[in-house]
Protein backbone atom coordinates (compact mmCIF):
# COMPACT_ATOMS: atom_id res chain seq x y z
CA UNK A 1 0.00 0.00 0.00
CA UNK A 2 1.75 3.55 -1.12
CA UNK A 3 0.99 6.65 0.85
CA UNK A 4 -0.10 8.49 -2.54
CA UNK A 5 -3.44 7.04 -1.69
CA UNK A 6 -5.56 9.82 0.19
CA UNK A 7 -6.22 8.33 3.73
CA UNK A 8 -9.07 9.46 6.07
CA UNK A 9 -7.34 10.27 9.27
CA UNK A 10 -8.49 8.44 12.04
CA UNK A 11 -10.60 9.40 15.07
CA UNK A 12 -9.37 8.98 18.61
CA UNK A 13 -11.11 8.94 21.14
CA UNK A 14 -9.89 11.42 24.40
CA UNK A 15 -7.99 9.42 27.20
CA UNK A 16 -6.15 10.16 30.17
CA UNK A 17 -2.30 10.46 29.65
CA UNK A 18 -0.47 7.25 29.55
CA UNK A 19 2.73 6.36 31.56
CA UNK A 20 6.24 7.61 30.39
CA UNK A 21 6.98 4.67 28.62
CA UNK A 22 4.02 5.35 26.05
CA UNK A 23 6.11 8.32 24.63
CA UNK A 24 9.32 7.28 22.82
CA UNK A 25 11.98 8.21 21.10
CA UNK A 26 14.50 6.32 19.23
CA UNK A 27 17.23 7.07 16.39
CA UNK A 28 16.43 5.40 13.28
CA UNK A 29 18.36 2.67 12.38
CA UNK A 30 17.55 0.37 9.41
CA UNK A 31 19.27 -2.46 10.22
CA UNK A 32 16.79 -2.92 13.25
CA UNK A 33 13.02 -3.92 13.56
CA UNK A 34 11.40 -1.63 15.73
CA UNK A 35 8.57 -3.56 17.82
CA UNK A 36 5.33 -1.27 18.17
CA UNK A 37 2.55 -2.06 20.72
CA UNK A 38 -0.64 -0.52 19.22
CA UNK A 39 -3.65 -0.72 21.02
CA UNK A 40 -7.68 -1.41 19.59
CA UNK A 41 -8.97 1.81 21.46
CA UNK A 42 -5.74 4.15 21.12
CA UNK A 43 -4.06 5.73 18.17
CA UNK A 44 -0.08 5.58 17.62
CA UNK A 45 1.77 8.02 15.51
CA UNK A 46 4.99 6.99 14.18
CA UNK A 47 6.59 10.12 13.28
CA UNK A 48 9.85 10.31 11.22
CA UNK A 49 12.21 13.64 10.62
CA UNK A 50 10.70 14.22 7.17
CA UNK A 51 8.25 13.46 4.43
CA UNK A 52 7.17 9.72 4.23
CA UNK A 53 8.47 9.15 0.35
CA UNK A 54 6.56 5.47 0.50
CA UNK A 55 4.12 3.00 2.85
CA UNK A 56 3.84 -1.32 2.37
CA UNK A 57 2.11 -3.09 4.78
CA UNK A 58 0.09 -6.57 4.47
CA UNK A 59 -3.22 -6.74 6.31
CA UNK A 60 -3.40 -2.47 6.96
CA UNK A 61 -6.87 -1.22 5.72
CA UNK A 62 -7.08 2.42 4.92
CA UNK A 63 -10.46 3.44 5.88
CA UNK A 64 -11.16 0.56 7.94
CA UNK A 65 -14.01 -0.95 5.85
CA UNK A 66 -12.24 -2.83 4.18
CA UNK A 67 -10.93 -6.21 6.17
CA UNK A 68 -7.52 -5.71 7.78
CA UNK A 69 -5.88 -6.30 11.10
CA UNK A 70 -4.92 -2.45 11.39
CA UNK A 71 -5.84 0.81 10.58
CA UNK A 72 -3.84 3.06 8.86
CA UNK A 73 -3.63 7.05 8.02
CA UNK A 74 -1.26 9.33 6.57
CA UNK A 75 -1.42 12.53 4.24
CA UNK A 76 0.70 12.67 1.32
CA UNK A 77 3.89 14.54 2.22
CA UNK A 78 3.24 14.46 5.54
CA UNK A 79 6.07 12.86 8.11
CA UNK A 80 4.17 10.82 10.23
CA UNK A 81 1.37 7.81 10.12
CA UNK A 82 -1.20 6.53 12.30
CA UNK A 83 -1.86 3.45 13.43
CA UNK A 84 -4.63 1.56 15.44
CA UNK A 85 -5.34 -2.42 16.02
CA UNK A 86 -8.59 -3.76 14.82
CA UNK A 87 -8.01 -7.05 15.81
CA UNK A 88 -6.76 -8.89 18.79
CA UNK A 89 -3.17 -10.64 19.11
CA UNK A 90 -3.16 -8.78 15.52
CA UNK A 91 0.50 -8.46 13.95
CA UNK A 92 2.26 -7.00 11.21
CA UNK A 93 5.13 -5.50 9.58
CA UNK A 94 4.62 -1.84 8.21
CA UNK A 95 7.46 -0.94 6.12
CA UNK A 96 8.23 2.90 5.64
CA UNK A 97 10.77 5.20 3.04
CA UNK A 98 12.22 7.59 4.08
CA UNK A 99 15.66 9.25 2.80
CA UNK A 100 16.20 6.21 0.09
CA UNK A 101 16.42 4.17 3.13
CA UNK A 102 13.37 1.21 4.01
CA UNK A 103 12.72 1.20 7.91
CA UNK A 104 10.82 -2.09 9.45
CA UNK A 105 8.59 -1.76 12.08
CA UNK A 106 6.48 -4.51 13.70
CA UNK A 107 3.42 -3.94 14.87
CA UNK A 108 1.69 -5.82 17.70
CA UNK A 109 -1.53 -5.82 19.19
CA UNK A 110 -1.54 -4.53 23.31
CA UNK A 111 -2.80 -3.19 26.13
CA UNK A 112 -0.03 -1.26 26.51
CA UNK A 113 0.34 0.70 23.39
CA UNK A 114 3.29 3.00 22.40
CA UNK A 115 1.28 6.42 21.76
CA UNK A 116 3.73 8.30 20.18
CA UNK A 117 7.02 6.92 18.60
CA UNK A 118 9.43 10.07 17.54
CA UNK A 119 12.09 8.80 15.65
CA UNK A 120 15.58 10.61 15.06
CA UNK A 121 18.04 11.12 12.09
CA UNK A 122 21.19 9.54 13.46
CA UNK A 123 23.41 12.43 12.37
CA UNK A 124 21.48 14.48 14.10
CA UNK A 125 21.27 12.86 17.24
CA UNK A 126 25.10 12.41 17.21
CA UNK A 127 25.50 15.79 16.87
CA UNK A 128 23.35 17.17 19.69
CA UNK A 129 23.21 13.92 22.25
CA UNK A 130 26.58 12.84 22.89
CA UNK A 131 27.02 9.97 25.05
CA UNK A 132 27.11 11.19 28.79
CA UNK A 133 30.61 10.68 30.72
CA UNK A 134 29.80 9.06 33.43
CA UNK A 135 33.09 8.47 36.77
CA UNK A 136 33.09 4.73 37.81
CA UNK A 137 31.85 6.11 41.33
CA UNK A 138 29.08 7.01 40.00
CA UNK A 139 28.39 3.97 38.49
CA UNK A 140 29.01 2.23 41.62
CA UNK A 141 26.34 4.15 42.76
CA UNK A 142 23.43 3.83 40.12
CA UNK A 143 24.06 -0.01 41.24
CA UNK A 144 23.68 0.73 45.08
CA UNK A 145 20.37 2.55 44.01
CA UNK A 146 19.43 -0.07 41.48
CA UNK A 147 19.73 -3.05 44.67
CA UNK A 148 17.66 -0.30 47.32
CA UNK A 149 15.33 0.74 45.00
CA UNK A 150 11.69 -0.03 46.36
CA UNK A 151 13.25 1.08 49.34
CA UNK A 152 14.60 4.73 47.92
CA UNK A 153 11.26 5.06 45.98
CA UNK A 154 9.14 4.18 49.25
CA UNK A 155 11.21 6.20 51.74
CA UNK A 156 13.46 8.86 49.83
CA UNK A 157 11.97 9.04 46.34
CA UNK A 158 13.90 12.10 45.56
CA UNK A 159 17.49 10.57 45.51
CA UNK A 160 15.27 7.94 42.81
CA UNK A 161 13.22 10.58 40.57
CA UNK A 162 13.01 10.39 37.49
CA UNK A 163 14.45 6.70 37.43
CA UNK A 164 12.33 3.58 35.84
CA UNK A 165 12.12 0.45 36.57
CA UNK A 166 10.65 -2.77 35.20
CA UNK A 167 10.08 -5.83 37.16
CA UNK A 168 9.30 -9.05 35.57
CA UNK A 169 7.98 -10.84 38.66
CA UNK A 170 7.70 -14.61 38.72
CA UNK A 171 8.11 -14.66 34.96
CA UNK A 172 12.10 -13.85 34.20
CA UNK A 173 13.18 -13.13 31.14
CA UNK A 174 15.37 -16.48 30.80
CA UNK A 175 18.40 -17.32 28.20
CA UNK A 176 19.39 -20.90 28.50
CA UNK A 177 22.69 -22.28 27.75
CA UNK A 178 22.32 -25.59 28.15
CA UNK A 179 24.32 -25.99 30.98
CA UNK A 180 23.69 -22.92 32.76
CA UNK A 181 21.11 -19.78 32.38
CA UNK A 182 20.78 -16.64 32.53
CA UNK A 183 17.58 -14.55 34.00
CA UNK A 184 16.80 -11.08 34.10
CA UNK A 185 14.53 -10.35 36.94
CA UNK A 186 14.65 -6.05 36.67
CA UNK A 187 16.24 -3.76 34.27
CA UNK A 188 16.61 -0.27 36.42
CA UNK A 189 16.87 3.03 33.29
CA UNK A 190 19.10 6.05 35.04
CA UNK A 191 18.45 8.86 31.98
CA UNK A 192 20.46 11.20 32.93
CA UNK A 193 23.53 9.04 32.74
CA UNK A 194 21.83 7.07 29.80
CA UNK A 195 22.41 3.65 31.72
CA UNK A 196 20.73 0.82 32.12
CA UNK A 197 20.90 -1.69 35.52
CA UNK A 198 19.99 -4.81 34.81
CA UNK A 199 19.25 -7.22 37.87
CA UNK A 200 20.14 -11.02 36.60
CA UNK A 201 20.50 -14.12 38.21
CA UNK A 202 22.79 -17.13 36.89
CA UNK A 203 22.12 -20.80 37.63
CA UNK A 204 24.60 -23.37 37.07
CA UNK A 205 22.58 -26.63 35.84
CA UNK A 206 25.42 -28.39 36.18
CA UNK A 207 27.42 -30.77 38.17
CA UNK A 208 30.46 -28.77 37.04
CA UNK A 209 31.86 -25.65 38.25
CA UNK A 210 31.86 -22.56 35.54
CA UNK A 211 34.28 -20.02 35.24
CA UNK A 212 33.09 -16.22 32.90
CA UNK A 213 34.86 -12.92 32.63
CA UNK A 214 32.86 -10.66 35.09
CA UNK A 215 33.83 -7.55 33.19
CA UNK A 216 32.56 -9.24 29.85
CA UNK A 217 28.22 -8.83 30.52
CA UNK A 218 26.86 -7.55 27.29
CA UNK A 219 23.26 -7.26 26.47
CA UNK A 220 21.89 -8.00 22.75
CA UNK A 221 18.88 -5.76 21.77
CA UNK A 222 18.18 -6.65 18.20
CA UNK A 223 21.20 -7.20 16.09
CA UNK A 224 22.96 -4.73 18.16
CA UNK A 225 25.58 -5.54 21.60
CA UNK A 226 25.62 -3.16 23.86
CA UNK A 227 28.67 -4.04 26.70
CA UNK A 228 28.85 -2.87 30.01
CA UNK A 229 30.04 -0.27 32.01
CA UNK A 230 30.18 -1.75 34.91
CA UNK A 231 29.34 -5.09 37.05
CA UNK A 232 29.13 -6.88 40.26
CA UNK A 233 29.98 -10.05 39.57
CA UNK A 234 32.01 -12.73 41.34
CA UNK A 235 33.16 -14.58 37.77
CA UNK A 236 32.36 -17.99 39.24
CA UNK A 237 29.45 -19.97 39.54
CA UNK A 238 29.26 -23.19 41.55
CA UNK A 239 27.88 -26.78 40.43
CA UNK A 240 24.30 -26.60 40.94
CA UNK A 241 24.09 -23.44 42.50
CA UNK A 242 22.52 -19.75 41.94
CA UNK A 243 24.36 -16.03 41.45
CA UNK A 244 22.82 -12.93 41.53
CA UNK A 245 24.62 -10.56 39.67
CA UNK A 246 24.36 -6.46 38.63
CA UNK A 247 25.60 -5.15 35.48
CA UNK A 248 25.27 -1.53 33.75
CA UNK A 249 25.31 -0.63 30.18
CA UNK A 250 26.09 2.93 29.51
CA UNK A 251 25.54 4.43 25.67
CA UNK A 252 25.84 2.81 22.47
CA UNK A 253 28.64 0.77 20.54
CA UNK A 254 28.62 4.14 18.18
CA UNK A 255 29.17 6.72 20.92
CA UNK A 256 26.28 8.00 20.94
CA UNK A 257 23.41 7.56 23.46
CA UNK A 258 21.65 4.56 23.75
CA UNK A 259 18.46 5.14 24.86
CA UNK A 260 17.21 2.06 25.43
CA UNK A 261 13.73 1.82 26.20
CA UNK A 262 12.43 -0.75 28.88
CA UNK A 263 10.23 -2.60 26.96
CA UNK A 264 12.54 -3.95 24.65
CA UNK A 265 13.41 -7.90 24.68
CA UNK A 266 16.94 -8.14 26.21
CA UNK A 267 19.31 -11.37 26.05
CA UNK A 268 22.07 -11.13 27.96
CA UNK A 269 25.51 -12.65 26.95
CA UNK A 270 28.38 -13.15 28.97
CA UNK A 271 32.39 -14.43 27.87
CA UNK A 272 32.84 -18.43 30.07
CA UNK A 273 36.19 -19.63 30.35
CA UNK A 274 35.70 -22.93 31.37
CA UNK A 275 34.72 -25.92 31.27
CA UNK A 276 34.47 -26.20 27.91
CA UNK A 277 30.68 -25.70 27.39
CA UNK A 278 28.65 -29.87 26.21
CA UNK A 279 28.10 -29.89 22.56
CA UNK A 280 23.78 -29.98 21.74
CA UNK A 281 23.64 -30.45 18.23
CA UNK A 282 19.85 -30.49 18.56
CA UNK A 283 20.40 -26.50 18.39
CA UNK A 284 23.95 -25.68 17.14
CA UNK A 285 25.14 -24.28 20.27
CA UNK A 286 28.46 -22.76 20.07
CA UNK A 287 31.66 -25.20 21.01
CA UNK A 288 34.45 -22.39 21.31
CA UNK A 289 35.02 -20.60 24.62
CA UNK A 290 36.21 -16.53 24.76
CA UNK A 291 33.56 -15.94 21.96
CA UNK A 292 30.13 -14.66 24.29
CA UNK A 293 27.74 -17.55 24.01
CA UNK A 294 23.84 -17.04 22.09
CA UNK A 295 20.38 -17.38 22.88
CA UNK A 296 18.98 -20.16 20.00
CA UNK A 297 16.66 -17.90 18.86
CA UNK A 298 19.59 -15.64 17.83
CA UNK A 299 21.99 -18.29 16.64
CA UNK A 300 23.15 -17.17 12.70
CA UNK A 301 22.33 -13.58 13.57
CA UNK A 302 25.09 -11.35 12.87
Amino acid sequence: MKSQISILLLVASVALAGPPESIQRITLDERVVVTVPVATNRVTTISLPGPIAAIDAVGVTADGKTPGQFQLAHTKGSSFVSVRALARKAATNLNIRWNKRTYVFELVESENPVLALNLEDRAATEAVQPVPQVTPTRLLALLDKAKAFPLLKKQQPDAVAGAEARTFGDEPQVTDFNDYEISIHEVFRFDPEDTLVFHVTLRNKSDRDIRYLPESFCVRVGNRLYHQSISDAPGFLPACATSTVYFAVTGAPDGGRNELSLKNDFTVLVTRTSPLPPLDTSTNAPAKVVQPFRSPKAQGQP
